[in-house]
């Protein structure tokens, strides 16, 4: 069986991942080094520094990219170095396009970082191609889309954006963070860069912080292993290890998280004290057709709206017992915020501000009775009070 005919559970255990040649160690060893000798000047083996490349590291890029379909890989200490690093290949009077509900983190950065240093950014609605011409400059080179959103859950139809940017000169990069590869593949759709937090359901175990940035693109792939480089945001060879430990189980757990999210999606939608569910899943979310052609399954994040608002929404968070009051998401265990006070609060007061009653569960892989049943203790807790 060759490469390119193997399934993706193969792929995730085996890619980039063969016993080392050294000893024979099934498992990637950890390479705890910071530089490689040298025979003489100049002549090495693999790298002359850590900083450059590390084989543990050089192992999760070879897995990552085979799993997305793309031909380079660079990995990040995090979600946002990786996205540090990819707008360094822009240039001061650039101009992005971004979803008019993307990441806050991601608007932060390119707002309060590169806004003062010359880039600028317009949010746009990217599920309608004429909002998309609307926002554009000749000065765009970049559209950023999240697919699903967060914390929306919008889904954008990337062939549909990949199409109006690309006869326009600019690139589409997807943060295909919640769907991961296994559910969605953004470079097959016309993608020119995918974008992940390797921390959340990559790495899965809420045991590390990490980042990768995918693509097909040669050039790009060597400006972007420059500033990694030249800047250093590189993962740990430990980092390394436990996201790549985190790939080889990714298939199936993101099969039991979609299995709970829609159990869970379909629970909240017949809930008195839920006013509305944000669930790709669910056949009355407005992107469901888009998500049931570009994904394989529609993932383990729910959001949803409480009707007694911004009130019932922070009392609702901090009264469930399996689902932890925490940010992040991905993990193994279920997670549930408030994203307007929590990993949104930056975006408030802007057009990207959350609502108030929103909250936003990451649904873990428990027995999805338990969940259910906390949850559920907790909305009429919430709605009798």
């Amino acid at each position: 069986m060759t490469a390119e005919e193997a399934s993706f559970e193969t792929r995730a255990i085996h890619a980039g991942q063969a016993p080392d040649p050294a000893t024979g160690a099934v498992n990637v060893p950890v390479y705890f080094t910071s530089t490689y000798a040298q025979s003489e000047v100049g002549v090495f083996p693999f790298a002359d520094y850590a900083r450059v490349d590390n084989p543990t590291r050089h192992a999760l890029e070879v897995c990552l990219a085979d799993l997305e379909g793309g031909a380079y890989a660079v990995t990040f200490a995090s979600g946002l170095a990786a996205e540090d690093a990819l707008l360094r290949t822009l240039a001061p009077g650039d101009h992005v396009i971004v979803a008019n509900d993307v990441y806050g983190g991601t608007y932060r950065l390119l707002t309060r970082v590169f806004g003062p240093w010359g880039l600028e950014c317009t949010p746009a609605n990217l599920t309608r191609t004429d909002a998309i011409e609307a926002a554009w400059r000749d000065e765009t080179k970049l559209v950023w889309i999240e697919t699903p959103s967060n914390p929306l859950l919008t889904i954008v139809d990337i062939a549909a954006v990949a199409e109006v940017a690309h006869a326009r000169g600019a690139r589409v990069v997807v943060d295909n963070t919640f769907a991961t590869p296994y559910l969605q593949t953004p470079l097959a759709h016309g993608a020119d860069v995918v974008v992940h937090s390797t921390t959340k359901y990559i790495g899965g175990h809420s045991d590390v912080i990490g980042g990768a940035l995918v693509t097909n693109d040669e050039q790009l792939a060597e400006q972007l292993r420059f500033v990694h480089y030249a800047v250093g945001g590189v993962p740990g060879p430990m980092d390394a290890y436990l996201t790549l430990r985190g790939v080889k189980t990714l298939a199936v757990r993101m099969d039991r998280h979609c299995e709970n999210a829609a159990a869970v999606a379909e629970m909240l939608a017949s809930h008195p004290a839920v006013a509305s569910v944000r669930y790709p899943g669910l056949a009355s979310h407005p992107g469901h057709d888009i998500a049931t052609r570009q994904m394989r399954g529609f993932g383990g994040m729910v959001s949803f709206e409480m009707r007694g608002g911004k009130d019932a929404a922070t009392r609702l968070v901090a009264s469930t017992e399996v689902f932890t009051l925490a940010e992040s998401l991905g993990g193994v265990e279920s997670l549930i915020e408030h994203p307007g006070a929590m990993t949104h609060a930056s975006v408030a007061g802007s057009e990207l501000e959350v609502p108030g009653g929103l909250v936003r569960l990451s649904v873990g892989i428990e027995g999805v009775a338990d969940l259910i049943d906390d949850l559920t203790r907790a909305l009429d807790q919430v709605s009798q009070a």
